[in-house]
């Protein structure tokens, strides 16, 4: 007899959501047992792990709500192993009928059996999902032997809708994510704190860490690795509209970023967000041994110029670094059209300095606030874009990380990056402001700006005591953002004052109450600077909406 644990939902009617148990010493003993064609809103399927991967593969095509979402939850082991779903030799589960079961391991979206229909609120976590390419066989829901497709992914997304895709691992497949777009049908993705490395086919450049298209899709906290040796394919490769990377580190593949056109997508191409792009905070590595010298490429490849994305790449408070001994290319713009506004960020070459150009010929490249190795060029080319050099841009030979042969590009007490940044644009905030920065690895941290922003993805804090330190992480404002009013809450001390700046640093409010109003202030950033009875400091950034 199986046991389904059964809890209560209230809302405007009573629901009865479901959690089933797979795996060792639970209800369930494989995957295929679960119901996945009638699973419900608020159902959760926890997936344990064991010592043998899960050789099962299958289709998830159903509807949660904002509220209640349909969840699949790896349990991982005692050592922190995540539970394996191993596409190589995999079957289908049982009770399912899809198309393209050869495009994925785990598949989002297009069925017969459960009936199709857009699925939405779905939520993968927490399991490691691979082997989703050739030579890999598996069984398909017609107990016929078939092999994967070059593009299979481990998680493939058909259609979908308000999708988090949350701390999976994704490798060893043609894609480790793909997501259609289906007519603009897939849109609210987020893909957080995943570790995607060692996809695509070797001697092709067709698949990717990731291949994406979709309406508002944001990726943030995910460590991706290089590829598999020999594929040349890009790290990410975007086709959507409203995409924001933010906070990633990103290392290797023929490009890490590849932000080109929605190629079959007219509804994506007419989208008002499709002409403008986020990337920010990010670690982008170029190692030695990449394909293409060029970092990032923003514009099209379908050779459809009409459908390119002729929009403003916004790319700032990145930590840039290139080891290659010849040219990089920071960003390939694909046509005059194309602008990018270039500022906060720390673009370092272990080359010489005239080994790194801003870009690749064609577009705008505005540019300021940012570090550079002495000696860089506009172009290894004779361009017909232009580089507007807007100024405060510094130039040297060292921005003094704190160890950088470990890759701990965090920086120095002594560099001269700290407190050198410019504010961020206020048409940018408060949704694309720099609130977070990465945690090696996939995490993040409030990023703790005590003054100016600093150069580049992360904000130098060793100046702090331990005390310090203590007493700053036990402060927090709340609302954030807010409209009129916040509150400062003190975990182990008393407040004595709070004077608040403006983003230009002046100072435009002093109280001594917890209960803060700023309803009378303009819209915009706000710093607080928060001074307790002890003489302790901190400074919290405050968003006014």
């Amino acid at each position: 007899m199986r046991y389904y644990y059964i809890f209560l939902l209230l809302s405007f009617s009573t629901i009865y959501a479901i959690d089933y148990h797979v795996g060792p010493s639970q209800p369930l003993t494989t995957i295929s047992e679960v119901p996945w064609a009638t699973l419900n809103a608020g159902d959760r399927v926890y997936i344990h792990w064991r010592a043998a991967p899960y050789k099962e593969k299958w289709v998830i095509n159903r509807q949660g709500t904002s509220t209640n979402r349909i969840e699949i939850i790896g349990v991982s082991g005692s050592q922190g192993q995540q539970p394996v779903i191993d596409g190589n030799g995999a079957v289908t589960v049982t009770g399912v009928n899809f198309w393209n079961e050869k495009r994925g391991v785990i598949k989002i979206g297009g069925s017969n059996t459960p009936a199709d229909g857009l699925p939405i609120y779905i939520t993968i976590e927490n399991l490691e999902i691979r082997s989703g390419r050739p030579a890999y066989q598996f069984t398909n829901d017609s107990n016929q032997t078939e092999t994967y497709a070059n593009n299979a992914a481990s998680i493939y997304i058909e259609k979908g809708a308000n999708i988090i895709i949350r701390n999976c691992t994704l490798h060893d497949s043609g894609n480790g994510l793909f997501i259609g777009a289906n007519g603009g049908q897939s849109e609210n993705i987020l893909i957080e704190k995943n570790y995607i490395y060692n996809n695509g086919i070797v001697g092709r450049i067709y698949e990717h860490n990731t291949y994406t298209a979709a309406i508002n899709i944001t990726y943030q906290y995910n460590r991706f690795g290089p590829l598999r040796a020999g594929a040349g394919g890009n790290n990410l490769k975007d086709r959507s509209a409203g995409l924001v990377v933010r906070n990633n580190w990103i290392e290797g593949g023929n490009r890490q970023l590849d932000l080109v056109d929605a190629e079959d997508s007219q509804v994506l191409v007419n989208h008002p967000n499709y002409k403008t792009t986020h990337v920010y905070g990010n670690v982008l590595i170029e190692p030695d041994d990449a394909g293409n010298s060029q970092m990032v490429h923003y514009g099209g490849d379908s050779g459809t110029t009409a459908d390119y994305r002729k929009g403003v790449l916004y790319f700032y408070n990145n930590t840039v670094i290139s080891t290659r001994t010849g040219n990089t290319t920071l960003i390939r713009l694909s046509t005059n059209d194309e602008t990018t506004q270039v500022f906060n960020n720390v673009i370092y070459t272990s080359a010489s300095g005239n080994r790194f150009a801003m870009i690749g010929g064609n577009g705008t490249f505005n540019m300021h606030h940012n570090w550079l190795k002495t000696d860089w060029r506009n172009c290894h080319c004779t361009p017909s874009g232009v580089v507007n050099d807007q100024g405060n841009n510094l130039t040297g030979s060292d921005p003094l990380f704190e160890n950088f042969d470990s890759q701990v590009f965090k920086l120095q007490d002594t560099s001269p990056l700290i407190n050198m940044g410019d504010v961020i644009p206020i048409a940018l905030l408060p949704n694309y402001d720099i609130s977070f920065q990465y945690i090696k690895h996939q995490d993040s941290e409030i990023r703790p700006v005590l003054g100016s922003l600093d150069i580049g993805a992360f904000e130098n804090t060793s100046v702090l005591s331990i005390n310090d330190e203590v007493f700053n992480n036990s402060i927090s404002t709340y609302p954030n953002p807010t409209s009129n009013t916040f509150v400062i809450n003190l975990n182990v001390d008393v407040l004595k004052k709070a004077i608040i700046y403006n983003h230009l640093g002046q100072k435009v409010k002093e109280i001594t109450t917890k209960e803060v109003n700023i309803s009378n202030l303009s819209k915009g950033i706000y710093f607080v600077k928060i001074i307790s009875q002890n003489g302790k400091t901190a400074t919290k950034k405050v968003i006014k909406k």
